[in-house]
């Protein structure tokens, strides 16, 4: 069997987390419906990233019709076990096009893609932020030519801003059975109900480097950790059950466990699989060792 053919699945637990390994396509079948209060999770942007050599990872769709016909199992899975009236914080990015591939250099709307795709299956297109990025790093990281500065200087018709992130937020039709009664303050709601986020920090990720392989073609890119908990704690209460569909190496639920949630996902590569389950394992030892207070009685 080739390594584009090789398919395994495990599992691992901890006392607030069980992570998955396999195509979150199948293995959410597994898990038990109107179960999960909020899902956390950035899809892979059709074809712009690459995560593994697998013909079971979306991001090797041989083009929009096969991806989202794949991603549609997902979205469709992740209503049946969310409980009604739950959230689902859907991160994404536009993608570009190329002369090579497409004969044109310009943009496709994934992000209308995605929100089509979540409506098609049942889901409430509630609300949305745009993510502010940084043009100057994400010109070094993508070598987009379109916002460099010779681009500007030769001919500014070639020159683009910065593609954002954003924010989807979807939701299963119903009333939750308890209300979210979240620890927000004034203050930060101020700053978060606004339609663009500012202030997240592009470096604040679980560093995914171990976890890269020789035949990615791309390099991962984490979830923000603080995006990530701005979603958990407007979204869901303590002790409530967070999942991802597309675990990686677990930015999602170590925010959750970190944050007193249950934590629950699924990756498809073995390597992201178990650098995750090494950080959530690293998390929980972390947690419940005794505090400075604990020794001195306090």
């Amino acid at each position: 069997m080739s390594n584009m053919d090789a398919y395994i699945t495990d599992e691992a637990h901890g006392t607030n987390w069980r992570f998955m390994l396999g195509d979150s396509a199948e293995r959410i079948n597994e898990i038990a419906e109107n179960s999960v209060h909020l899902s956390v999770y950035s899809p892979p942007f059709q074809s712009l990233y690459t995560y593994s050599p697998s013909v079971r990872d979306m991001g090797n769709s041989l083009d929009k019709g096969d991806f989202f016909d794949q991603y549609s199992f997902i979205i469709a899975g992740n209503l049946r076990i969310t409980v009604p009236g739950g959230i689902a914080c859907v991160h994404v990015a536009q993608t570009s096009t190329t002369k090579t591939t497409h004969g044109v250099i310009g943009l496709n709307d994934f992000r209308g893609d995605v929100i089509r795709a979540y409506q098609k299956e049942g889901w409430i297109y509630f609300g949305e932020v745009t993510v502010d990025k940084d043009p100057q790093a994400q010109a070094i990281r993508t070598k987009a030519t379109a916002l460099t500065f010779a681009t500007k200087n030769r001919d500014s018709s070639s020159s683009r801003p910065a593609l954002a992130d954003y924010l989807l937020i979807f939701k299963k039709p119903g009333d939750r059975a308890k209300r979210v009664k979240n620890d927000v303050s004034n203050d930060e709601w101020i700053e978060w109900a606004r339609p663009i986020w500012y202030g997240i920090h592009e470096t604040n990720t679980l560093n995914a480097r171990i976890a890269r392989e020789a035949d990615d073609e791309r390099h991962l890119t984490p979830l923000q950790l603080d995006f990530i908990e701005r979603c958990i704690r407007l979204y869901s209460n303590p002790g409530d059950t967070v999942f991802t569909a597309f675990g990686g190496v677990s930015s999602e639920l170590y925010m959750a466990v970190k944050l007193g949630r249950k934590a629950l996902g699924i990756e498809l590569k073995p390597s992201y699989w178990r650098t995750g389950c090494q950080y959530l394992a690293d998390l929980e030892t972390e947690l419940s060792a005794p505090s400075l207070l604990d020794h001195i009685g306090a």
